[in-house]
């Protein structure tokens, strides 16, 4: 075997950062188990967690983003990027990596500037419909770019992109529950029809309002509900649905596979992992785009699909109106339905960590 390689993987600030890049490493690892790979994040956002937990080891580096408008802390913001320039800079000295990874997040711009600085060839993994700008300037000198979805030329150099997809959870892509078994796993019969709503991880306001809102609704109309609050606003969403026997509650859940599984319709953010699992679920799909997202990033990840007719959009600020009477429509609406879980699965990709790491070997080999 060749002599051992070292990787490093920058990627962070949110979930749909920090999943592909653990799930790059993973394949990596899976391939080399051999290969040294080091990852470098925001010291105080969650990958600090939620990468060694993985079990890899992590460099923190004192950087966070420009907040909009009028905000004491951008004074801040100049004394992180020289922290940044010169932490990222010793780390890719010390390290010496034959390769850098960029899946994006408040660490990625510096630490592949650094890897640039140090004549290290860098990749790019960008999730999204619409890149930021850090990754549309890298992109200049990167050797690839993946990306998810088409039509990306417009941001970066057409010679560089790569469609691979977006890395997902595993136990998504190995997903064989039945139904049967998924609604019992939350004791639903398998007669029923059944709404699964998710905000993310963390949960979201406005699902969860509109949820509050309509819960008469649903029950009127025979829905079963999966929902998923997030912690924030458990204790409320539980107390709201207190009488209602169609409405399971949960504040997360662990088994999402399952409940995707025991689902006929599912209500979700825009969040682009979100999506790319939801392609490779294939059920009917109803986006609601978190509209404070960067460069209203969601939104257009969610346009992507609904002019395919593979998914259904309603605005964050219509959601309260729209958003329970259109799920009730759609569940009457078999025919809709099988048309968008049919379109939607030709946007599902199972093997995009691979296709991404055969770009990453690519260039360690050429090496």
């Amino acid at each position: 075997m060749a002599s051992s390689i070292n990787i490093l993987i920058s990627g962070g600030g949110t979930g749909g950062h920090i999943f592909p890049a653990i799930a790059i490493a993973n394949e990596i690892k899976r391939r080399r188990p051999d290969a040294n790979i080091l990852f470098v994040g925001a010291q105080d956002k969650m990958e600090m967690e939620k990468v060694p937990k993985s079990g890899y080891p992590i460099e923190g580096l004192w950087i966070s983003g420009f907040h909009r408008g009028l905000d004491w802390r951008n004074l801040m913001f100049p004394i992180k990027l020289i922290s940044s320039y010169f932490k990222s800079g010793s780390i890719v000295k010390k390290f010496e990596p034959d390769i850098a990874i960029g899946t994006g997040g408040f660490a990625s711009g510096p630490a592949l500037n650094a890897a640039l600085r140090h004549q290290v060839p860098i990749i790019i993994q960008e999730q999204n419909s619409y890149p930021g700008v850090t990754n549309k300037i890298l992109s200049k000198k990167a050797k690839a770019v993946c990306v998810a979805y088409d039509g990306m030329e417009q941001f970066f150099p057409a010679g560089k992109i790569v469609k691979t997809g977006n890395p997902v959870r595993q136990n998504i892509v190995l997903c064989n529950v039945k139904p049967e078994k998924a609604r019992a796993d939350f004791d639903i019969d398998i007669d029923s029809k059944v709404l699964f709503v998710v905000g993310g991880s963390l949960g979201s306001r406005t699902l969860n309002n509109c949820m509050i809102g309509g819960l008469q609704e649903l029950a009127d109309a025979g829905i079963q509900v999966i929902w998923q609050t997030g912690t924030a606003m458990y204790e409320m969403c539980k107390h709201a649905a207190k009488g209602y026997d169609n409405v399971r509650v949960l504040d997360f859940i662990a088994n999402i596979d399952h409940a995707y599984a025991a689902a006929d319709i599912i209500v979700s953010r825009a969040g682009a992992i979100a999506i790319s699992e939801l392609c490779l679920v294939g059920k009917p799909v109803i986006l609601v785009p978190f509209p404070a997202a960067a460069e209203d990033h969601q939104t257009k990840n969610a346009m992507a699909l609904v002019k395919e007719n593979a998914a259904m959009h309603i605005a964050d600020k219509s959601a309260p109106v729209e958003l329970i009477p259109n799920a009730i429509q759609l569940m009457q609406d078999h025919d809709r339905r099988s048309l968008m879980a049919q379109r939607i699965k030709n946007f599902a990709i199972a093997d995009a960590a691979e296709r991404i790491v055969d770009e990453v070997f690519k260039y360690v080999e050429a090496k």
